[in-house]
């Protein structure tokens, strides 16, 4: 199979998956994993398709948001480990903010058998948490988006305003040392300002796939945010900047 036809066959496999793994796409092409990875590099290279450990995720418009069940089986294990490690950062008794997504879902989990108390921005977190015994909930007001079930609007707002956290989890939609943290929707936007601002410190959780990207809202600079947690596909150089900016960045 020729460069072009190969190409072709990464591109539509990317139209139809949330990611594509190199291994997958040698056995597609009968080509050898060395080859694919450099068609890879090509297509990201025009920006067609973006590198990520192990295989490539398409491009996304900056404002469209990829569909939150797609999302919840890409890197499902980078997200479990990076989720621990946000869990473990947490201290019994204290007061958690909890963002929407899917890595925000899996802290959820992590936390169920502790001693906290939780205000799950999301229905999906908010069910995961529901029937565990130490976690004290609190259930903000607000409207849930479809499908993503993030509850936003002045109802949600306005509970934020009224309480005072520890702790601010958030979850990234895109992230860069240029745009900052950002938001596809303008709503999830408002929601994570006013968690940064009625919070005493934040962790980001943002595995290597958001990093490099700018959705359409902006939510705050990157030297903002207090503590990231990522994993080792995130790019070493941007983390050193980030270290200088005073950002504590760990990796699960």
């Amino acid at each position: 199979m020729r460069s072009a036809e190969r190409r072709q066959v990464i591109v539509e496999r990317l139209r139809g998956s949330a990611q594509v793994a190199v291994a997958e796409l040698a056995q597609a092409t009968g080509a050898s994993e060395m080859t694919v990875r450099r068609d890879l590099d090509v297509l990201a290279a025009h920006g067609v398709l973006r590198r990520v450990h192990g295989g490539a995720v398409p491009v996304v418009p900056t404002g469209v948001e990829p569909p939150f069940d797609a999302r919840l089986a890409t890197s499902a294990d980078t997200k479990q480990s990076i989720a621990a490690l946000v869990a473990s950062m947490i201290s019994d008794g204290e007061t958690v903010l909890l963002d929407s997504g899917t890595t925000a879902l899996e802290v959820a989990k992590w936390l169920r058998d502790r001693p906290v108390t939780v205000m799950p921005l999301s229905l999906h977190a908010a069910l995961a948490l529901v029937d565990a015994p130490n976690v004290r909930i609190l259930l903000p007001g607000g409207e849930p988006r479809p499908g993503e079930l993030a509850l936003a609007g002045p109802l949600a707002l306005a509970s934020m305003r009224s309480l005072r956290f520890d702790v601010a989890v958030l979850g990234a939609c895109a992230f860069s040392l240029d745009a900052g943290l950002t938001a596809f929707d303008l709503s999830d936007a408002e929601v994570k300002q006013q968690a940064l601002a009625v919070s005493r410190r934040s962790i980001l959780a943002a595995d290597g796939s958001k990093w490099g990207h700018a959705a359409l809202a902006h939510v705050c600079a990157a030297g903002d945010l207090g503590a990231i947690v990522t994993d080792e596909s995130a790019p070493e150089e941007q983390r050193r900047q980030l270290a200088g900016l005073g950002v504590h960045v760990y990796v699960a």
